[in-house]
């Protein structure tokens, strides 16, 4: 018969600080989201109005309200009329401790807004700029490792609608120089006559040359 192991079961963890510093962060933080977790709870279910304020090791407040943490703690100490309390003032203390808290969150997120403002502030001006250099320069002159697929695309187009413009403007210039001037005939010695000027013309590759008024068109198939 196999003997059954021993185990030590579930241990209760000693209540005593604990000396670690990261380990004791990171026990505050599970701890206080438990705490603030159970008073919700207790919230709902009986509708109490709770008001919890908790300092961090790190000197940071931290507080848990239903309704509000302010409400809750004036109306404590309103209820309260006992001389020596109102002496010691220890329901404003924990009052003003919560706002000054408050206060102290607010400024640090209002801080980093205003520094994350100036950032994209900085960006926007460095894209205006390149964008006002780029409109001053000719399209084909832009880096084509500047543009994005979209640009390139639109540049891919525009060259080939410039090329089919030239390529009709070139014909019809060939067209109306063979029509009203016609090719003049010279002779080349014992080799026979040579037109001029003389044109070379494909229409199917788009391209273009002239020979004698020089003018020379090519373009990628």
């Amino acid at each position: 018969m196999m003997k059954k192991k021993c185990s030590s079961g579930r241990q209760r963890i000693p209540i005593e600080k604990i000396p670690k510093k990261s380990h004791l962060q990171v026990t505050f933080s599970k701890r206080r989201s438990g705490l603030f977790k159970k008073a919700s709870e207790l919230c709902t279910l009986c509708g109490v109005e709770i008001a919890i304020i908790v300092f961090s090791p790190a000197d940071k407040a931290f507080s848990f309200g239903h309704p509000q943490v302010e409400s809750v703690v004036d109306s404590y100490v309103t209820s309260n009329s006992s001389p020596e309390y109102n002496r010691s003032g220890n329901g404003h203390q924990l009052v003003e401790a919560h706002r000054s808290a408050n206060i102290r969150n607010l400024n640090a997120q209002l801080t980093q807004i205003v520094n994350e403002l100036e950032i994209e502030k900085r960006r926007g001006e460095e894209l205006d700029r390149a964008w006002k250099t780029r409109l001053s320069q000719f399209w084909w002159e832009i880096p084509l490792n500047e543009l994005g697929l979209q640009e390139l695309q639109h540049l891919m187009f525009s060259l080939h609608e410039l090329k089919n413009t030239i390529a009709k403007y070139a014909t019809q210039i060939i067209s109306m120089d063979q029509t009203t001037i016609g090719p003049t005939v010279i002779e080349s010695g014992s080799n026979g006559f040579i037109p001029e000027p003389y044109y070379i013309f494909d229409t199917k590759h788009t391209n273009a040359e002239i020979y004698g008024n020089t003018l020379s068109l090519s373009f990628p198939y």
